[in-house]
């Protein structure tokens, strides 16, 4: 009985660490498209424009691409010098 209790602990702890990942992904991914939309919506009205918005969307699509590559290689073991 008392190796079952282990393994439930240790199965517990990968899904909590793959719990984390998939968050960090995701704040690594949205966090940079929403602030750079956003903006964009800010200098579209600001400047009586209708396209910075969209340009910007797409600039914190790459960065958001970048840091999730960034955080896989950082996982995966690649990233360490």
């Amino acid at each position: 009985m008392a190796p079952r209790k282990r393994d439930d602990k240790v199965n517990m702890r990968e899904i909590m660490k793959v719990l984390v990942c998939i968050s960090q992904f995701s704040i690594s991914m949205l966090v940079p498209i929403a602030m750079c939309f956003f903006g964009g919506l800010l200098l579209d009205k600001w400047l009586g424009t209708s396209y910075i918005a969209i340009v910007l969307f797409f600039v914190g699509a790459i960065a958001g691409g970048r840091n999730v590559y960034l955080l896989a290689k950082k996982y995966s073991g690649e990233g360490k010098e």
